[in-house]
């Protein structure tokens, strides 16, 4: 019988021999589990770290030890009505944060919450309001929090300039039947390059602060009580590095907002909705108002528009590139997937200018 991969680690985790172990089905990148004692009723998650979008595995586990001791110290963290919470990290019983098993996989614990659910997809527009709140309310505790500490565990990772000039790179492609057919994509795309200026001149601006961002900020990724639906916590924070608030905020706008998820290629259904936009924005700025700057708030609808216009160019980029780095199931999925990010961003230009006048 083949060995389960977990077996090492669990060995290493716990001295309790008499385990239910159950593969968690929620996230895309590392693979989880949730670990119960049959007797001692000890319960935890085993996770493995995907090496080949986290190379460096320590620095996963550096940040996010730095994040968990501010939220314990920090003063902002105490007495306050809704202090905020990340599931405590564990260590093995030789007390190494990390085990590196024969196989050269890498593992890690964490305190595993009950009677706790995720959401894939915002139901209405409270949800997604309560999303807003909570990653606002997780950036605005870190206030103070010293960033030169965290580690860089995606470079570039919302960095729109890179993206774009990797997206002129993917049209010298010698895939040219792609590439004809991704054309009227491509030319709607070069005709908002003002959008990657617009990100350089923000991000090389004071006005435009840096601070402790997500970096995945999806509904998916907060944990809610199933008995209250109340929000419990953030998770899946290997993505947290200094960012700008446009981060969090147009990946929320992309996500929640849209009528559409970003697999869809019902084109004509796109569109923005606006209960779930207003909401975000009541949301995020309800916690992070006061902090944010009068250029950030003056600029707080290009959010959505940056990043949407990001992960256009990352889908056709890929689709060009042959579809090396998001996961397909057929061989057009990243241009519908580009399509839709198109179409989902010229209905949000479009929505902006009707509804606050904003000059695109």
């Amino acid at each position: 019988m083949e060995t389960a991969p977990y077996q090492e680690a669990l060995a290493a985790a716990t001295r309790d021999n008499d385990l239910s172990v159950t593969a968690v089905t929620t996230g895309l990148i590392n693979q989880t589990y949730k670990v119960t004692g049959k007797g001692s009723g000890v319960k935890f998650l085993l996770q493995q770290i995907n090496a080949a979008i986290f190379p460096e595995p320590g620095k996963l586990e550096s940040n996010y030890e730095n994040i968990w001791t501010h939220l314990q110290d920090h003063e902002h963290n105490k007495g306050i009505k809704e202090p905020v919470r990340i599931p405590e990290p564990l260590h093995f019983l030789d007390g190494r944060k990390l085990f590196y098993d024969s196989h050269k996989r890498y593992w890690r614990i964490f305190e595993f919450i009950d009677d706790a659910q995720t959401i894939p997809v915002a139901g209405n527009s409270q949800q997604a309001k309560k999303a807003a709140e909570t990653f606002g309310r997780f950036t605005a505790a870190f206030e103070s929090f010293d960033l030169s500490v965290l580690a860089i565990t995606i470079p570039g990772f919302h960095d729109l300039s890179l993206r774009f000039r990797q997206f002129q790179s993917s049209l010298h492609t010698r895939n040219y039947e792609r590439l004809q057919l991704a054309a009227p994509l491509a030319d709607e795309l070069r005709k908002r390059e003002h959008y990657a200026s617009l990100y350089e001149v923000m991000t090389a601006s004071d006005a435009f602060k840096q601070r402790l961002m997500h970096h995945d900020a999806k509904i998916s990724n907060i944990l809610f009580a199933e008995e209250t639906g109340q929000v419990i916590c953030p998770v899946d924070l290997d993505t947290c590095m200094p960012g700008y608030f446009f981060s969090d905020l147009g990946d929320m706008i992309r996500s929640m907002a849209c009528s559409e998820d970003e697999n869809s290629t019902r084109f004509k259904e796109i569109s923005i909705r606006e209960d779930f936009y207003v909401s975000i924005l009541e949301g995020y700025t309800a916690v992070m108002g006061s902090s944010l700057t009068d250029a950030e708030k003056k600029y707080i609808h290009y959010a959505g528009i940056l990043i949407i216009y990001m992960q256009a160019l990352r889908f056709l980029a890929d689709y060009l590139n042959g579809d090396t780095y998001y996961r397909v199931s057929h061989s057009g999925q990243n241009y519908d997937r580009a399509k839709n990010q198109l179409v989902l961003l010229q209905q949000l230009e479009i929505f902006l200018r009707q509804h606050y006048s904003v000059t695109l």
